[in-house]
């Protein structure tokens, strides 16, 4: 697997390759298929205030890019880079750091992964968890979000993570989505996935309409 940078303030996009060379796709564009009629409404309301939506959402991901980095960097116990960041956004990415920590303190956390990317040479996808863990004595699958809400794409996410896991010889008992805010009114949520069939059957017809599109084009 290699790491490309995508651009300033970005995170390392992962190219990820089956062990005879073939290029793969990721989880997350792979999900891309899927309609998201929320973020079309989102994206219609900043319009109407006179909001640029792809500019406060380039804004918001570095954000989320940069808080998703330091709890990560924490796991790792490094510091992290944020000399391509603002005041603003730092602080911003602070808050989402100090919401995980409030969140650990009630918890026992023996990472065994973290930010590991993985192969599925059985569906031919990759994807990179953030966080395999021993939870509270129990193999947990950790995956952090920013922002205001859950969505039913980020259970996809995790039941493909998950599966890679598996794949891999790591069998993770629980799935936990947390969600974590930038500031006070985002607040912090935790998700946890106790049934994840429906989600990850989803996720394999995506996958069956991403090949096939690629087929299409060809």
């Amino acid at each position: 697997m290699e790491k490309v940078k995508t651009g300033k303030k970005a995170r390392a996009h992962t190219i990820y390759k089956l062990p005879d060379g073939v290029r793969v796709p990721g989880v997350t564009t792979i999900l891309g298929v899927l309609n998201k009629p929320a973020l079309v409404k989102w994206a219609n309301n900043l319009g109407l205030q006179g909001i640029d939506s792809s500019k406060y959402r380039d804004g918001m991901a570095d954000i989320g890019t940069l808080a998703h980095q330091m709890i990560l960097d924490y796991f790792k116990g490094k510091d992290t880079d944020t000399s391509e960041y603002s005041r603003s956004q730092i602080e911003l990415a602070e808050n989402c750091l100090l919401s995980f920590w409030e969140w650990e303190k009630g918890h026992n956390i023996k990472v065994i992964k973290a930010e590991v990317p993985l192969i599925s040479v059985e569906y031919g996808y990759g994807g990179t968890i953030d966080c395999f863990c021993s939870l509270d004595g129990i193999a947990t699958l950790l995956d952090f979000k920013t922002g205001k809400a859950l969505y039913s794409e980020a259970t996809m996410q995790i039941s493909a993570y998950a599966y890679l896991l598996k794949e891999n010889n790591y069998i993770p008992q629980a799935l936990h989505l947390l969600r974590i805010g930038r500031d006070e009114n985002e607040g912090f949520e935790e998700k946890v996935i106790t049934n994840y069939n429906v989600a990850w059957q989803i996720f394999l017809r995506c996958l069956d309409i991403y090949n096939l599109q690629k087929l299409l084009k060809a």
